[in-house]
């Protein structure tokens, strides 16, 4: 029987949020136990909250936005890693993870995974990719790189990280939680929300690992 994990996080107002970034709110507009006909939530929260995809647009004038991005990229065969030691991931520290060479999606788990759980607010020291990772990325062929951070690139960090990646066509996940997944092969089904000419989408993450 084919396993299924759910790697991404719960949206709620209780969800760390990048600095700056307006807190998730939930407001149940109509309520049943109001004497309303139904239950109706409205939303509020940038594209960059929780587990989501970073399109080109978000660092790129003239870039694609979230709603275009390939299927067939965010879709597929994945390799998740561990690095749970490391205070970054730099290209030293890909190449020391033994990665195999046909991998097109890379998902990262880090000590942040273990942190989702309790995270309370924004920690700013969580672990992310330096720019010579990025370009190891890129160098790899690597399609799509995910990570357990709200950030691939490290907090203070300029935007060479992302800019690396995104100019490449890399698609970025972030946000993910891997805490308890079990380093190795899987299928990932990653689906954006389609907002149309965002330049991220909140994302739906679970990942498959076929039985014996």
């Amino acid at each position: 029987m084919d396993e299924w994990i759910d790697i991404s996080l719960p949206v709620s107002p209780a969800l760390p949020v990048w600095p700056g970034s307006p807190p998730v709110e939930m407001t149940r507009r109509l309520a049943l136990d109001r004497g309303d006909p139904v239950n109706d939530t409205t939303i509020r929260l940038s594209v960059h909250s929780g587990s989501h995809v970073d399109a080109p647009l978000h660092f790129l004038a003239g870039g694609a936005s979230a709603d275009v991005l390939p299927l067939a990229t965010l879709i597929g065969p994945a390799h998740v890693a561990a690095a749970a030691a490391d205070e970054a991931i730099t290209a030293a520290v890909l190449e020391r993870l033994a990665i195999p060479r046909a991998t097109e999606r890379l998902l990262l788990q880090t000590k942040n995974s273990s942190r989702w759980a309790d995270a309370g607010a924004f920690q700013p020291d969580y672990v992310a990719l330096t720019a010579d990772a990025a370009r190891w990325v890129v160098e790899r062929g690597i399609r799509l790189i995910g990570l357990d951070a709200l950030s691939i690139q490290r907090y203070g960090d300029g935007p060479q990280t992302h800019l690396t990646l995104l100019e490449a066509g890399v698609i970025i996940i972030e946000g993910l939680n891997l805490s308890g997944v079990v380093p190795g092969a899987y299928e990932l089904i990653c689906l954006p929300v389609r907002l149309a000419g965002a330049e991220g989408a909140p994302v739906r993450a679970v990942l498959r690992r076929s039985g014996s």
